[in-house]
């Protein structure tokens, strides 16, 4: 899978919708995606998020289902 077709559909939404949206969805039909870098996420993050840092998700694509909705903060 190319790269930037993971990506090719891309919305934003603000805080709000995205906890709505976590709500109303059973966490199993998304995959919630933390790209910050390592000390931000040591930090805190939510709970379930895959980390995959912004700077190695290019070599790191295929640890995401492209079947599922993903959101990434």
């Amino acid at each position: 899978m190319i790269f930037k077709d993971l990506f090719s559909h891309v919305k934003a939404v603000s805080v709000g919708e995205m906890k709505a949206m976590m709500k109303d969805q059973p966490f199993e039909s998304y995959t919630l995606v933390d790209v910050r870098e390592t000390e931000e996420y040591e930090a805190g993050h939510i709970p379930g998020a895959v980390f995959i840092p912004l700077s190695q998700l290019p070599d790191r694509i295929s640890e995401i289902d492209p079947d599922k909705r993903i959101i990434s903060y």
